[in-house]
């Protein structure tokens, strides 16, 4: 099963396998559960994931999920997410493809989307110890809020920054829910970004650009 963006119809079910990309697939070293690899296609550079479980769930199966009708893929679901964000021209990037293939009572998912050139995560932005960038995330982050997505998943290596601009990815089990900057989704999204950048962040000031971004978030409002 596959659905594809109008503008990429060229793009074939065989695109989504790692196989058929040969040489021309570099593995994302973070991120992805190392399922996710960067591809050199004839439409231009993009990313393809292959969907794995994480925690105590991938002892039972790494990459296989119960199937209960294509629309309730994750792969499925994921791309019409994306989609709708995209096309409210929030910063994420163009999804191309997404495919779901089933075996007896479960399925294997992937999805192929544009990369964003010359983007890195968070931790690796050379501009960590500039208020304006930490800024510029929370004022993003807001713009999601405000569309209702909640991102299930918001850690800081799905904030990417390229060229000074920032864009959220990995939307996978994300869901559009009424909007609202004050729900409970919203406020469990800061907290999970935070714990993350904790960890994953030991070059800066945590406090001081944690408020920076804080800073960002809430001037949207008065934008």
């Amino acid at each position: 099963m596959l659905i594809v963006n109008p503008s990429y119809s060229e793009v074939s079910e065989k695109m989504l396998h790692p196989s058929y990309w040969s040489g021309r697939a570099e593995p994302v070293s973070v991120g992805g559960r190392g399922g996710a690899w960067f591809v050199d296609a004839n439409q231009g550079q993009m990313v393809l994931r292959m969907y794995r479980r994480g925690g105590v769930a991938a002892r039972l199966s790494e990459s296989r999920y119960l199937f209960t009708g294509w629309h309730r893929t994750r792969s499925y679901r994921e791309f019409q997410v994306l989609s709708k964000l995209y096309e409210i021209g929030l910063p994420v990037p163009e999804p191309v493809a997404a495919s779901a293939c089933q075996s007896g009572l479960f399925y294997q998912a992937a999805i192929l989307i544009r990369r964003i050139p010359d983007a890195v995560p968070l931790p690796e932005a050379c501009e960590l110890d500039k208020d304006a960038i930490w800024w510029k995330v929370g004022r993003t982050i807001r713009r999601f809020h405000e569309a209702g997505l909640d991102h299930v998943d918001l850690n800081c290596d799905n904030i990417l920054v390229a060229n000074g601009r920032v864009h959220v990815i990995d939307f996978d089990r994300c869901i559009i829910r009424k909007p609202g900057v004050e729900k409970r989704w919203a406020k469990r999204n800061l907290s999970r970004l935070y714990r993350s950048i904790e960890k994953r962040v030991n070059t800066v000031d945590i406090t001081k650009s944690w408020q920076s971004l804080l800073a960002g978030y809430r001037k949207v409002a008065q934008s």
